[in-house]
């Protein structure tokens, strides 16, 4: 089954200390881009995170977050700088004396200078941790997925329609061919007459005929490209049948720029109106194939 590179899933994981949500967003990208938001006192963790979303999402722009609620003692570590607050108090001090005031200094007021008190690096069990934070990744990337293949399958769905138009269209161009060369080997002998302004030898003009008229015939000949373009087509579809756990997309981004090269051929050989429009129809069938492809994983 195919899968679209958009998604949404999330996922919580809890060790009873702490509760873990990781939320994973993607859109459509070449390549595969992940960036990870998270705490910064986690972010031993990042890595893994990124590790167990690439294995499972090999492209597209992916973002994940990740929200931690603790309550571990050990999250956290309150760092004192003594010095500090003893230069802090001593210097209030001072100010009280020579401005004649009496009121000591509040513990409070002392707290709250710069650099009394700071956050640390608590002395975390990163591998609990870890394996708490891939949990509720994992379960982010299961429902990731699940909406990545519904949307594949409305994908694959789609884009099996399209193909069946394309199929229809290269076959009335199939069938028209054969008229062009029949009504260019009949009007033929009229417009050699006509720009020679006189009858011409039966014989001599028979001759030259079946040479112009098997010349024609092979310069505007268009069989193998409507062979490749069908061939093409049959291996979209087999591709979208299988499916299968591994990126499809770049191999159907190169189909459609196949079907567009025979497209595109197909409408610089053919000496004829209907064709022409009929190749317009399969170059705007072509090119709508090819934005739903850049959906597809």
């Amino acid at each position: 089954m195919i899968r679209s590179m958009t998604g949404y899933g999330r996922g919580d994981a809890s060790d009873g200390q702490r509760t873990v949500t990781t939320e994973i967003r993607a859109v459509n990208h070449r390549y595969c881009e992940i960036t990870v938001k998270m705490p910064s006192k986690y972010a031993f963790a990042e890595e893994a995170v990124k590790s167990a979303v690439r294995a499972r999402a090999q492209r597209g722009k992916i973002d994940v977050t990740i929200l931690v609620q603790s309550t571990a003692e050990e999250d956290v570590a309150v760092v004192l700088n003594a010095a500090a607050a003893k230069q802090y108090y001593r210097s209030m001090r001072e100010l009280a004396r020579q401005f004649d005031i009496e009121e000591d200094v509040p513990l409070e007021l002392l707290a709250q200078m710069p650099e009394v008190l700071r956050q640390g690096r608590a002395d975390i069990d990163e591998d609990a941790v870890r394996t708490l934070l891939l949990s509720a990744t994992d379960a982010a990337l299961s429902a990731f997925d699940a909406m990545r293949a519904a949307e594949g399958a409305a994908l694959a769905d789609d884009l099996s329609a399209r193909l069946d138009d394309l199929a229809d269209v290269a076959a009335a161009v199939e069938a028209r061919a054969p008229e062009v060369q029949a009504a260019y080997a009949a009007k033929l002998p009229a417009r050699i007459e006509q720009l020679l302004e006189k009858p011409v030898d039966r014989d001599l003009l028979d001759q030259r005929l079946a040479i112009e008229i098997a010349s024609f015939a092979d310069k505007a000949s268009i069989e193998e490209e409507l062979v490749r373009f069908a061939s093409h087509i049959a291996q979209f579809r087999g591709i979208l049948a299988l499916g299968g756990a591994e990126p499809v997309g770049k191999r159907l981004d190169f189909l459609v720029q196949e079907m567009n090269r025979e497209a595109n051929t197909i409408g610089s050989k053919a000496n004829d109106l209907l064709i022409t429009d009929y190749v317009i129809r399969l170059k705007t069938g072509v090119e709508n194939v090819r934005e739903q492809v850049q959906n597809i994983c």
